[in-house]
């Protein structure tokens, strides 16, 4: 009780005055300011200022060389007690819960994060003077300790967020840009991964930091873990990040496995930086790159938009990772490849979805998938067929992002497949003309500019049909500019006669000049 009783006693006066406190005197004041933090009345109005004013005054009033050592005793006695200060300080300013959140909001969050930032200035400004009066060389032990908390810190209040206000974003901005200038770091991701290749980043003790919040139990516990997460990971690239991989993946995979669709976009963004920055060797190892394959697999039956956008742009760049893994022999046919499972998939979604930003989403990633197929989009022709059609009917807004993607589409397709078009042929053309048709008699849903991108897409789709069919699509148009009487679409059809004339036909890929 008595010990209890003094540590709720703020630090005798002597504490702050110059040389009235011995090393041991220092020790404890630390240690009953760390304690008073890490009791429940710190977070009341009195019991904060009072604390925070006492360290404040003990930071001020203490030396550099006595702030970062202690004689007599290890080295890292005081660094490692500041860097407990540090992480308590950071866990003070936190926001809430999920479950507080709702009850009391993020109140009082930005104001407390604000006074947090002011201490960490000065701690911040003790180690640069250290640093730059050589008479102190443990101020390194003393940024090894404070790096780290004072980082997520800074990462947690400078980005725009429910409880940050524009104070504690620029408090918490000029700490990490003076948390770089003592580290000697030009830029976050040296001050991660080490400056110049030397090897002494800070990457490792940050996730060391973070994990006991990302697990299973605990990652929700604070809101801004997941952001510090993302947001530091993706300022690490190659050659860097691979040899976190075993850190940085199963965080990624748990936040996208969450029923939340923010989090779900937030992880598989997580994923996807680790696709693009781990080479395919590493994520083919221990079957790692089936396990994000089958992971984010399962997000494409979430119909919202945001996230099928990034699980398709995730997903086109592991297939070429998946696809090394794939033995194939010239005389045996191809096997079908995850490309193919996902294209079979979106196409399923795509022809019964009335949703207009569903279908921009899909029509927006869809030119990819025949790109990256190539010849082999001929397995899916007749469910292609079938989208195209009923896509290139349905006015999409005046910007028309879907049906300019399904011509675009429709374009590719053509040149890979167009042994197995002609068969197609009437179908197609019959699709074509009539959006001609319904885009020239538009009166003024549509903006000009998009008119003319419609126009001029079309009549290429039906240049490329007239090359793969050897001239028939001429045919079949040569008596309707004598029957027409809408100029735009005779001007179209006289676009496909004349690219048509002296054409070679004989065994060429169609191509638009």
């Amino acid at each position: 009780m008595e010990l209890d009783s003094a540590r709720e006693n703020p630090p005798p006066e002597s504490f702050f005055l110059p040389g009235g406190r011995s090393s041991a005197a220092l020790g404890e004041a630390f240690s009953q300011i760390l304690h008073r933090l890490t009791r429940q009345e710190a977070r009341r109005g009195n019991g904060r200022d009072a604390v925070f004013q006492d360290l404040s005054a003990l930071i001020e009033a203490t030396e550099c060389g006595r702030l970062f050592e202690l004689s007599g005793a290890p080295i890292h006695g005081m660094s490692e007690m500041l860097g407990e200060v540090a992480k308590a300080l950071g866990t003070y300013a936190a926001p809430p819960t999920e479950e507080s959140v709702r009850s009391d909001g993020h109140s009082g969050v930005s104001e407390k994060a604000a006074e947090v930032g002011l201490l960490f200035l000065k701690l911040l400004r003790k180690v640069e003077t250290a640093k730059n009066s050589l008479a102190c060389p443990a101020w390194k032990t003393g940024l090894h300790h404070l790096a780290g908390p004072v980082y997520i810190f800074a990462i947690t209040h400078s980005l725009e967020q429910p409880w940050t206000s524009p104070r504690s974003q620029n408090v918490a901005g000029e700490v990490l840009s003076l948390l770089l200038r003592v580290s000697d770091c030009g830029s976050v991701a040296g001050f991660l991964h080490g400056e110049n290749g030397d090897g002494k980043g800070r990457f490792t003790v940050i996730m060391g930091l973070l994990k006991p919040d990302l697990n299973k139990e605990s990652w929700k516990n604070n809101p801004a873990t997941k952001h510090v997460f993302s947001w530091t990971l993706q300022q690490v690239t190659r050659p860097w990040l691979n040899q976190h991989l075993e850190r940085i993946l199963p965080p990624s995979l748990l936040i996208s496995d969450d029923y939340q669709t923010e989090n779900k976009i937030l992880g598989i963004r997580c994923l996807h930086h680790i696709v693009l920055n781990v080479p395919a060797a590493d994520l083919l190892q221990y079957n790692r790159a089936q396990v994000l394959y089958h992971a984010i697999f399962n997000h494409l039956y979430t119909p919202e938009h945001h996230l099928i956008q990034a699980v398709l742009l995730c997903l086109l760049d592991l297939f070429p990772i998946l696809e090394k893994a794939v033995q194939w022999k010239g005389d045996m046919a191809r096997p079908t490849t995850q490309c193919d499972e996902v294209l079979q998939l979106i196409l399923t979604h795509m022809e019964p979805e009335h949703r207009l930003l569903l279908r921009r989403t899909y029509a927006r990633n869809l030119p990819a998938f025949v790109k990256r197929l190539g010849i082999l989009t001929v397995r899916h022709l007749k469910r292609l067929e079938r989208v195209i059609i009923g896509y290139l009917e349905v006015y999409d807004g005046p910007e028309e992002e879907a049906r300019l993607k399904i011509l675009e589409t429709l374009k590719l397709l053509i040149q890979h497949t167009w042994p197995r078009v002609s068969c197609r042929l009437v179908v197609l053309l019959k699709a074509l003309l009539k959006l001609i048709c319904d885009v020239a008699r538009d009166p003024n849903l549509t903006p000009e500019p998009v008119k003319t991108a419609l126009l001029e897409e079309a009549t290429d789709c039906l240049i490329l049909l007239d090359h793969s069919s050897q001239g028939r699509v001429k045919g079949l148009l040569a008596t309707i500019p004598q029957s027409c009487e809408d100029g735009t679409v005779v001007n179209c059809i006289r676009e496909v006669q004349q690219a048509s004339e002296g054409a070679d036909y004989h065994g060429t890929k169609p191509c638009v000049t």
